[in-house]
């Protein structure tokens, strides 16, 4: 029988309470906590506060801890690196083991090479120098981006990022010459809630109705899509969607970038989510599961397209000696196994949250793909409303039975957990997930 979740406290517990007062009292306002929880330490898909209490971790630090909380491996390497070096700008210098992550992933990139890589810090950083690599090498000023979705807080990402207005309120002027238009919504979409055409009436809203009045595509360096949303709600495309994106592009001689932040790197049960549709970008941009946690994000794009002059970007800690080192230790890890028991367990996890949630009322879809699943909540399952205070009460009542999960989108949970998850721990989160539905409704 499995020792967690358990929960010997009311959360927050007593040195808890304290931390969150000192945190209070001394953190930026803009670090808005989702629970209050103050972790101690964690170890694969489970979270010990200070005051110990044991956590399921189904949100994995935002899609981020990959290979579980401190990974064995993952730890041997960082403690082997760090006694032998801690920092060399990669920019500036030559180390092998940055040459050998750029080696790995461009082998494992969605789509004919050859590949060339960039490492910086974050998604952020990554989507921020495919901007300026599009703009660069087509030599036109516009972008292209999707309502719903998440680049970045910086401000070419945040430009970008249409998913939320206070991640963009307040800042202007942003980055010019950026344009938005509808990804493949289906039952939310303003033009067509008809799920098998709703693919190709969202794609009418950029050829016919963005190309015919506003924007001449000959203009356009790039569009930047995520193959399956994130922040916008764990929305997975229709299957036409992202070939015919692709067709478009290609015709009017856009470069098509592929931002797998959050749904690469074995997510979605393969490395990178393009492979669910053939999708066969120029530009990929990644983080997040990366690293297992440190620091590193890194853009890959086809060589006929990462082309800079010298010294026109650069970035002085990406490809940091020791968070290449996890990095290394997280390919081989995914590629070892951790890929196919996302897709095997995801499987399991799905078919459990249908199973037990599908008969609510208040649950208006279960989607997703490998370990990235949304359950969309509701007021009323037939006109899908979205009904985010409910969602923040459920996910809220799962917190207090000790399963740790985020929201997404308008009211959407999101099910992200590390990759080293099993059918045990899928079957312990559904269940949790259910009573805390219950005990909310």
């Amino acid at each position: 029988m499995r020792d967690y979740p358990k929960l010997v406290t009311p959360p927050p517990g007593p040195r808890a309470r304290a931390i969150i007062e000192r945190d209070a009292r001394t953190m930026s306002q803009n670090y808005r906590k989702d629970y209050p929880l103050v972790v101690d330490h964690a170890r694969g898909a489970v979270i010990v506060d200070v005051d110990g209490n044991r956590y399921l971790d189904f949100a994995a630090g935002i899609a981020v801890a990959s290979t579980g909380h401190c990974h064995p491996e993952v730890v041997a390497a960082v403690k082997a690196q760090s006694e032998r070096l801690l920092h060399l700008c990669a920019t500036d210098f030559y180390n092998e083991s940055v040459v050998e992550l750029a080696e790995g992933l461009a082998r494992r990139a969605p789509g004919p090479g050859p590949w060339r890589v960039f490492f910086a810090n974050s998604g952020a950083e990554v989507v921020e120098g495919a901007i300026k690599l599009a703009r660069l090498r087509t030599g036109r000023p516009k972008i292209v981006a999707f309502y719903g979705a998440f680049h970045g807080r910086t401000y070419g990402a945040m430009s970008l990022t249409a998913s939320k207005p206070v991640q963009r309120r307040g800042y202007a002027p942003l980055v010019p010459e950026v344009l938005h238009t509808h990804y493949a919504y289906c039952y939310r979409c303003p033009v067509n809630r008809h799920p098998d055409t709703c693919r190709v009436e969202c794609l009418d809203l950029l050829t016919e109705t963005m190309f015919s009045t506003t924007t001449d595509p000959r203009e356009i360096a790039a569009v930047i899509v995520e193959p399956v949303q994130g922040e916008g709600g764990y929305v997975v495309p229709h299957a036409g969607f992202l070939p015919r994106l692709r067709e478009i592009t290609r015709e009017h001689g856009i470069l098509l970038i592929a931002d797998e932040v959050q749904c690469g790197m074995g997510r979605t049960g393969r490395m990178f989510a393009s492979e669910h549709f053939g999708l066969e970008p120029d530009i990929v941009t990644l983080a997040k599961g990366i690293a297992s946690g440190l620091p590193l994000g890194a853009l890959v794009a086809r060589e006929d397209v990462m082309k800079w002059d010298s010294g026109a970007h650069g970035s002085t800690f990406g490809g940091n000696p020791v968070a290449v080192a996890a990095g290394l230790v997280t390919l081989k890890l995914l590629e070892g196994g951790l890929i196919a028991n996302a897709e095997r367990v995801g499987r399991v996890l799905m078919a459990a949250l249908r199973d037990r949630l599908g008969s609510h009322a208040v649950i208006g879809d279960v989607r997703g793909m490998g370990l990235m699943i949304g359950v969309e909540i509701v007021r009323d399952r037939f006109r899908r409303e979205p009904a985010p205070e409910l969602r923040e009460k459920i996910l809220e009542e799962a917190f207090r039975r000790g399963l740790i999960l985020l929201g997404c989108g308008r009211s959407t949970i999101r099910l992200a957990p590390p990759l080293v998850v099993d059918e045990e721990d899928a079957a312990i989160a559904a269940r949790i997930l259910e009573e805390a539905v219950i005990a909310s409704v």
